[in-house]
């Protein structure tokens, strides 16, 4: 039987190995699409209010809204994950009663 220390080293190599998989090799090329898109103008804007408003550095200002964005995502998945659940929960009791 596999360590636990040895299986998470395991676990960990094939999580990476798997991502680099699926990697898109030109993100240079749609990093440089992104950058022309009204939505990194109105971020750039975002950054320069909430750097002013708050009197903090634009990288704190960017921080902020990156983490605020990413709060927001998992919210939703845990949101979305909870309400699939349910709805899975509900499917099974159908299932089984019949």
């Amino acid at each position: 039987m596999i360590e636990n220390q040895e299986l998470i080293q395991l676990l960990n190599t094939a999580i990476v190995k798997t991502k680099e998989k699926r990697i898109d090799s030109s993100y240079e090329e749609r990093l440089s699409e992104i950058c022309q898109t009204p939505a990194i103008g109105a971020l750039s804007s975002a950054i320069e209010k909430l750097s002013e408003t708050e009197s903090i550095s634009r990288d704190q200002a960017a921080m902020q809204i990156v983490e605020t964005v990413r709060d927001l995502d998992s919210i939703w998945s845990d949101y979305v994950m909870m309400e699939g659940l349910g709805k899975l929960k509900d499917l099974l009791k159908t299932t089984s009663q019949h």
